[in-house]
C-alpha cells in the first residue's frame, strides 16, 4: 500500500471518479488534495506518454507518489480517433458538450458505431520507479444522448444496452476502462 499519493489531473469530473476507485481497491492510506501546480502540457502521441508525463512533472512539483491518467475514445469508423486527442477533439479548451456535438456530427450517417475508451494510467514514485497499467471497455456511440450521471463522452457511449451516463456511478466504477486500468495497476503492485 502506498501511503499518501496524489492524483494528478485538474479535472474535479476525473479526480473524484479515480479516488472513489482508488478508495474501493485500497491502494492508498491518504489521498492528498488541495495540491497545485502549473499546467502541464500533454505533448505525448500515446496515451502512455501522456499519462507518464502529467505524473512525472506532478512527482517533481509535490515530491510525493503520484498516480495519473490519459484516456482516449477510439472509433472504428473514425480510424481509432479521437484517440490521443479525445479531450481536445473540438479544439483546444473545448467543453464537454462541444466534444459531444463534434464527435455526433462526425458520426452522422455512419453505421458502424463501435468504439472502446481505452485508460492508461501510471504510477510515479519519488525514487523513479514507474509502473504503467491499461484498461479498457468496448461499446458503441449513440446516436443521441442519453442519461444524467457521468461526464465527458458518457452520455453517448454505451455499454450492454446502457449509457455511461444512464449507469450509477458504482456500476460505471465497475466496468469502466479507468477502472479497469487501476485495477490492473493495484494487481501488477500485488496489491
Amino acid at each position: 500500500m502506498i501511503p499518501r499519493l496524489v492524483v494528478a489531473s485538474k479535472n474535479p469530473d476525473k479526480i473524484s471518479e479515480i479516488e472513489e476507485i482508488l478508495r474501493s481497491l485500497s491502494l492508498t492510506d491518504e489521498i492528498v488534495r488541495g495540491l497545485d501546480w502549473p499546467d502541464i502540457e500533454e505533448t505525448g502521441r500515446t496515451l502512455k506518454e501522456n499519462a507518464l508525463i502529467k505524473a512525472r512533472a506532478v512527482v517533481e512539483f509535490t515530491g510525493l507518489p503520484v498516480v495519473a491518467d490519459d484516456t482516449g475514445l477510439e472509433v472504428d469508423a473514425l480510424g481509432g480517433g479521437p484517440g490521443v486527442n479525445t479531450a481536445r477533439y473540438a479544439g483546444p479548451g473545448a467543453s464537454y458538450e462541444d466534444n459531444v456535438v463534434r464527435l455526433l456530427a462526425s458520426m452522422e450517417g455512419v453505421e458502424d458505431r463501435t468504439a472502446r475508451f481505452r485508460t492508461v494510467v501510471a504510477l510515479v514514485m519519488p525514487d523513479g520507479v514507474e509502473v504503467t497499467a491499461e484498461g479498457s471497455v468496448e461499446g458503441v456511440i449513440t446516436k443521441e444522448r442519453r442519461g444524467g450521471g457521468g461526464f465527458g463522452y458518457d452520455p453517448v457511449f454505451e455499454v450492454d444496452g446502457q449509457t455511461l451516463a444512464e449507469m450509477t456511478a458504482e456500476d460505471k466504477n465497475a466496468l469502466s476502462h479507468r477502472a479497469r486500468a487501476l485495477r490492473a495497476l493495484a494487481a501488477s503492485l500485488g496489491l
